[in-house]
């Protein structure tokens, strides 16, 4: 059995690492590489002392990494430190022979008490088959931490928590602005918090201090198109298309963008006719802010206009 299920990995990360009870053996997966950088950074900081690094850490790719190496690197005794660290990078053992698979397979069962194994996938998806019996069960004992986006309230959270240090301070609304002029990505997030904070001279950071530092993801301007094109402001509308050509932005992603952003007005009103709240559409995964802005429109503009908009697209 596993030590947790992938959706709990993140929460025993987190204990154990509070409780200095670090395990031998842990997947890192998952988008968020904002997270996983963190937590593997907080591994090597509880584990190693910085002067003794590069004695105790070893990594691997797939271009480097072979049973031997492995071997020697899981039997090296850590140097004036509690342990010794590998990191394994987007290596697919599912995928290689049967040899290596049981090769590596017993590397992986019998790992040092003082070494901890982290196998880290960022361009490969961790993908265990249970075709393999036996390495399927010695990755298992692995603990799986899959590293995904926050909700948006914990994210919220985490952006005030960031901003606390420069002294400034903002809204919820705000916040969720913020997120979504980013995409919600932590670690465009961090970047952005960065420059606002140096931007704004006062305590509060505002909306207007938002659009005046942050550079949009596309889903954020096209959010400020369709708004063009729901208000009837065509020349406006333009206008943000012609930011996004220049941005070279991918044609057919605007179509897709701008279709789903009518596809949720239009979801909205049916939503709204059966008299349900942006809340219910939250619940669709669609975040507060353009949850808000779809039910607002969708007072305002007619059924016909709604499937028209969705069909043009």
């Amino acid at each position: 059995m596993a030590r947790q299920e992938e959706n709990t990995g993140f929460e025993q990360l987190k204990r154990e690492l509070k409780q200095k009870t670090v395990g031998s053996f842990y997947v890192f997966c998952g988008s968020e590489a904002y997270l996983r950088t963190a937590y593997l950074q907080r591994l090597h900081e509880l584990l190693i002392e910085p002067f003794a690094e590069e004695f105790n850490f070893h990594r691997f790719n797939g271009d480097n990494l072979t049973p031997q190496a492995l071997s020697e690197s899981l039997n090296a005794l850590p140097m004036l430190s509690e342990r010794t660290i590998i990191q394994i990078d987007d290596v697919d053992f599912f995928r290689m022979n049967e040899e290596d698979r049981k090769t590596y397979g017993t590397l992986f069962a019998e790992i040092p008490t003082d070494c901890t194994v982290v196998l880290v996938y960022d361009t490969v998806e961790y993908a265990p088959l249970k075709k393999d019996k036996y390495l399927f069960e010695t990755m298992s004992k692995a603990l799986v931490v899959s590293f995904s986006q926050p909700s948006e309230r914990e994210l919220c959270g985490w952006v005030a928590r960031h901003f606390k240090p420069h002294g400034k301070t903002l809204t919820y609304d705000t916040c969720v602005y913020l997120i979504s002029r980013t995409g919600g990505d932590m670690t465009t997030l961090s970047g952005e918090i960065e420059k606002i904070a140096a931007y704004e001279s006062g305590d509060v950071i505002t909306r207007e201090d938002v659009d005046a530092v942050v550079e949009s993801v596309l889903e954020a301007k096209i959010f400020d198109l369709t708004d063009a094109l729901c208000e009837g402001d065509f020349d406006r509308a333009m206008r943000e298309l012609f930011v996004l050509l220049q941005r070279q932005e991918i044609p057919n992603a605007i179509l897709s963008s701008i279709s789903g952003q009518f596809r949720r007005i239009q979801m909205a009103k049916i939503l709204s006719s059966r008299g349900m709240l942006p809340s219910d559409l939250v619940k669709f995964g669609i975040s507060s802010y353009p949850a808000q802005k779809a039910f607002a429109y969708a007072r305002k503009l007619s059924d016909k206009f709604c499937d028209a908009a969705v069909l043009h697209c």
